[in-house]
């Protein structure tokens, strides 16, 4: 994948995530592109905001799509590596693609997603594990809540 391409989405995934910490959540933030390039649905994490456990960034960004006819070719774009939860969304739909933009904080699934024939796109951006560092500093128990226990 096109390393400019793939930054530029990351750009979209991360305004999601500041969104959701302007909100008073967890800064994850999540964006659906299509094959052809075209943003498909965006979302942040939404637990805390929505009361529901289920709302990650990824299924945000997945429910906003819409139904798709196929799933193939499309790209997951994340600030965080994803979860076991997200990893399966990826995997049940036959996503392509998980472009990645940090696994220092936590390390999720796309290790099984690549045994799996996704294709990982992994950056490790110094913006995005600042940006969950801070949160987790400032808001350990809530990160422990869920994903980082």
């Amino acid at each position: 994948m096109d390393q400019a391409q793939a930054r530029s989405w990351l750009a979209v995934a991360v305004a999601e995530a500041r969104a959701g910490l302007a909100e008073g959540g967890i800064p994850i933030g999540a964006a659906l592109f299509g094959a052809d390039g075209t943003l498909l649905g965006r979302g942040h994490n939404r637990r805390v905001q929505d009361d529901d456990p289920s709302v990650h960034a990824e299924t945000a960004a997945f429910r906003a799509a819409g139904r798709q006819r196929s799933y193939r070719g499309t790209t997951m774009v994340t600030t965080l590596s994803p979860c076991w939860y997200c990893s399966g969304l990826v995997r049940q739909f036959g996503i392509s693609r998980v472009v990645i933009g940090e696994a220092v904080t936590f390390h999720g699934g796309h290790d099984w997603l690549a045994e799996h024939g996704v294709e990982i796109v992994l950056f490790d951006d110094a913006d995005c594990v600042a940006m969950m560092r801070e949160f987790i500093r400032e808001r350990p128990e809530l990160w422990h809540e869920d994903i980082g226990a």
